[in-house]
């Protein structure tokens, strides 16, 4: 096992109705202003929710937080903190308004450039507004790690941020709220959190078993209660799991003393920039042709996955190798999310842009041992066709 540290600050507060915690979580003096998305956050009830639990705190609003959270958006709302004097804020939705908040509250009062917060990675960060979070979808696991992933349109950017001091202070999790969320976004949570474990996972072996049984332990509860999340939306059991689950995946446990990769979501970042496709779309495009072009480096650890995961017992190291990755491909299109880019009307026309985009970000070297170049990135979008 590697060395490493391990920090995470960050409160949970689960469960039904655990909203109204929001009065005990907050000073009562605090200016807050609430951060969300699109209007299903007032539909639902979740919004009065809030704005109940608040009770005589000033507080406003600030909606309209894209699914890939725009720095063109998000600017607005560095504007108003700075002019109004907001103190406290409050990102209501999934991990999109989470990341999103984590910028602007990184962004206030910050000397350079905005963008700087952003394309200096998180390092020139030396301070940032006091948040939490009221999650309404599983997928990113944003409401318990540090890392943001922020798009600038104009630049055709979309580029991941890391800061201790963008830890959540608190986030509540009530797995009633996610009831009413469309399917789709249901399938992406599922495969956004399962790729977050996979990227963490499917290296090569350094001897951690205690990461490796979480993984995997991780990974068989997402293939079980994932297809039963669409099945039966009401649940609270399998949306609390899945809740769960989807934190766990990316608030660092699985990944200390452990090789990470992380190219596949690189891969499927500019995919999302440059054709709109939903994140978690691009990474089923993405996986299962990575992992096939990695084989001779993962294949010790993929047939572990095989087999721990999977259950796949029979052939060789390498035929349970490719199988599992069968299996993954399978799996994601049992979650009603396609896994070529042929599923979502693109061609062999994409491969170029695509590569260039990662060219332009400096994505020139990526994965556990730095060695997908270019040339090895082109080869897996062509094979995802």
């Amino acid at each position: 096992m590697n060395n490493f540290e391990f920090y995470n600050p960050t409160r949970i507060v689960f469960g039904k109705d655990k909203i109204a915690e929001l009065d005990r979580l907050i000073p009562q003096n605090a200016k807050v202003l609430i951060l969300f998305g699109g209007e299903s956050a007032r539909r639902t009830g979740t919004l009065n929710e809030v704005e109940q639990a608040l009770g005589t705190r000033q507080f406003d609003l600030f909606g309209g937080i894209e699914a890939n959270p725009r720095y063109e958006t998000l600017i607005k709302a560095v504007d108003k903190i700075e002019k109004e004097g907001f103190d406290f804020l409050l990102a209501v939705g999934g991990g999109s308004v989470i990341d999103g908040v984590k910028f602007v509250a990184a962004a206030v009062n910050y000397s350079g450039d905005k963008w700087e917060v952003v394309t200096n990675r998180g390092s020139t960060i030396k301070t940032a507004l006091p948040f939490g979070t009221v999650l309404t979808l599983p997928a990113t696991g944003s409401e318990m790690n540090k890392g943001s992933v922020i798009t600038r349109e104009e630049l055709h950017s979309k580029l991941a941020f890391m800061s201790d001091y963008v830890f959540p202070q608190f986030s509540i999790l009530d797995p009633v709220k996610t009831f009413t969320l469309p399917p789709r976004q249901v399938s992406n949570g599922v495969v956004d959190a399962f790729v977050h474990i996979v990227e963490q996972y499917l290296t090569y072996p350094v001897n951690a078993k205690v990461q490796d049984s979480f993984a995997e332990g991780l990974l068989k509860t997402l293939i079980d209660i994932g297809p039963k999340a669409l099945e039966t939306p009401h649940d609270y059991d399998i949306r609390a799991n899945l809740m769960w689950v989807a934190t766990l995946a990316l608030n660092g446990l699985i990944g200390v003393g452990v090789p990470q990769d992380w190219s596949t979501h690189m891969l499927g970042h500019e995919i999302t920039v440059l054709y709109g496709l939903d994140h978690a779309q691009t990474l089923a495009i993405v996986l299962p042709s990575m992992l096939l072009e990695k084989l001779p480096q993962k294949q010790e650890k993929l047939a572990q996955y095989a087999e721990n995961v999977w259950g796949v017992t029979a052939g060789s190291q390498s035929e349970k190798a490719i199988k599992a990755i069968e299996l993954t491909r399978a799996f994601f299109e049992k979650m009603q999310v396609g896994t070529r880019f042929s599923d979502y009307q693109l061609t062999q026309d994409v491969i170029e842009p695509l590569v260039n985009s990662l060219k332009a970000h400096d994505m020139v070297k990526l994965g556990e041992h730095q060695d997908i170049t270019l040339d090895v990135s082109r080869r897996v979008y062509t094979a995802a066709l």
